[in-house]
């Protein structure tokens, strides 16, 4: 399979990208920003793997990686990409604030989602997978405001996804 994983040099989507990567017939894409070095040295260890530089700050980054989906061939679509969003109390943070994330968050979520549902239309199969939060599920952490916000908005969203896609096999 080829699967495209976003954010997956740190954390949750490190150990995604290395644990599909165990299967040698698994071609799997991943993007990273700031953990260059992570990325580097999880694509020297399996070789069935290929890093993207992709900041889904810069809209330049994230047309480049839409670009490159459509040659990929891809089967699945892990969405785990998350720009850091600062903790801060509901109440003290200016609005402002949950729009720029939204922008940096979302926004390119969607969009690259909407690029691998084209290709996946076209295959008449595909699956996508969107990493969501216990937060969503359990009381919030104090000061996660724009986080579970934006958590909550793809949670929504990938039920929508789910269910214009089902008559495609996605």
């Amino acid at each position: 399979m080829n699967i495209l994983v976003t954010g997956g040099s740190s954390g949750l989507g490190k150990a995604i990208t290395q644990k599909l990567a165990e299967e040698k017939s698994n071609r799997v894409y991943f993007t990273y920003n700031k953990s260059e070095k992570s990325a580097k040295e999880i694509s020297a260890h399996y070789a069935n793997i290929t890093e993207i530089k992709c900041d889904f700050c810069n809209k330049g980054d994230v047309k480049l990686l839409i670009d490159t989906i459509k040659q990929l061939d891809l089967d699945v679509l892990i969405n785990n990409a998350y720009a850091y969003t600062p903790f801060a109390h509901f109440q003290k943070t200016a609005s402002d604030k949950f729009l720029t994330s939204f922008q940096n968050n979302i926004l390119p979520t969607i969009e690259i989602t909407q690029a691998t549902i084209d290709d996946f239309r076209k295959k008449k199969q595909g699956k996508i997978i969107t990493v969501l939060t216990s937060h969503l599920l359990n009381v919030p952490p104090t000061g996660s405001a724009i986080y579970v916000a934006n958590k909550a908005y793809l949670e929504k969203l990938t039920k929508v996804w789910a269910s214009e896609n089902v008559k495609y096999n996605i």
